[in-house]
């Protein structure tokens, strides 16, 4: 199954934050909404990294009690892997598993088209092996 209709079922909203923002807001949006990980934007709205609740965990150590009033910048993770709506969902679990991260933003040419978790993958995967033993249970039968 390509990405493209992965995304068409799924739901659309995706979540952001800004670059300045304080890890506290951040942390308030990821909880509110039950995500592990929100895009974050630049002044210009432009997508410049992603912050996960790995990268929270991670700031934990250095920052200690301070890490509430930490900007976004100085923990998301900047070097963004993404994929494109034509890859299929075995490309993008490959991705997800060879750099060891949980979400993809998915991206046709520059523009920002859906924002992937490993839970959304798995689901589909799912979905498909299903349907596949329904469908050889029916040729079996007849």
């Amino acid at each position: 199954m390509k990405l493209a209709e992965l995304l068409q079922g799924k739901n659309q909203q995706i979540f952001k934050v800004k670059a300045q923002d304080c890890i506290a807001e951040a942390a308030v949006t990821l909880s509110e909404n039950k995500i592990g990980a929100l895009l974050v934007e630049d002044a210009n709205g432009g997508i410049v990294g992603i912050l996960s609740e790995r990268d929270i965990v991670g700031g934990m150590g250095p920052h200690g009690a301070d890490l509430h009033d930490v900007e976004v910048a100085e923990l998301m993770t900047a070097d963004i892997i993404h994929c494109s709506p034509q890859d299929t969902v075995n490309k993008a679990m490959a991705m997800m598993t060879d750099r060891h991260i949980r979400h993809l933003p998915v991206f046709e040419g520059d523009e920002l088209v859906g924002f992937i978790s490993i839970g959304d993958l798995v689901k589909c995967r799912i979905m498909e092996v299903q349907a596949e033993a329904e469908a050889l249970r029916q040729y079996i039968a007849t």
